[in-house]
């Protein structure tokens, strides 16, 4: 994997956020990190991620507000979101119908994120995006297999 697959990971967890890049960088992902939304912005004007991995709730720019500026950006409305929340935020979560996936802060995350890499690369990363899908599917092989 190309070391330019750069995911980015906003939240203004400290812990999360680490949880999130050990998980990515041991993958082999490069990670770069916000501690909410207009940082997330200023992150982007270095460089554009294969993937975002956002909280809700967060200061100064919440999730949502950072998910609707995405979106409205050409370069950036295609990036894949996967929403990170506290099973308090279900409600806010299951409406932020712009993210592709959503995963809980309280929930083990290694597995949430191994299935949500999973889902991303099958349904929404094939033909358009075939870097980031290939990414993605060499995470997920990677990953440790879940059962249910």
């Amino acid at each position: 994997m190309a070391t330019t697959d750069m995911v980015l990971v906003v939240d203004d967890s400290m812990l999360i956020r680490h949880t999130i890049r050990r998980y990515l960088e041991e993958r082999g992902f490069r990670v770069e990190s916000a501690a909410n939304g207009r940082e997330a912005l200023e992150v982007l004007t270095r460089g554009l991620p294969k993937l975002i991995v956002t909280d809700l709730q967060m200061p100064q720019m919440t999730g949502s507000e950072l998910i609707t500026e995405l979106k409205a950006r050409q370069e950036t409305a295609a990036i894949p979101i996967v929403v990170v929340a506290a099973r308090s935020s279900v409600r806010d979560a299951q409406g932020e119908t712009r993210a592709q996936f959503v995963i809980y802060k309280d929930i083990d995350i290694d597995e949430q994120l191994n299935q949500a890499l999973s889902v991303l690369h099958d349904n929404h990363l094939s033909g358009s995006c075939s870097a980031s899908a290939t990414s993605l599917r060499k995470a997920a092989a990677r990953a440790p297999s879940t059962t249910r």
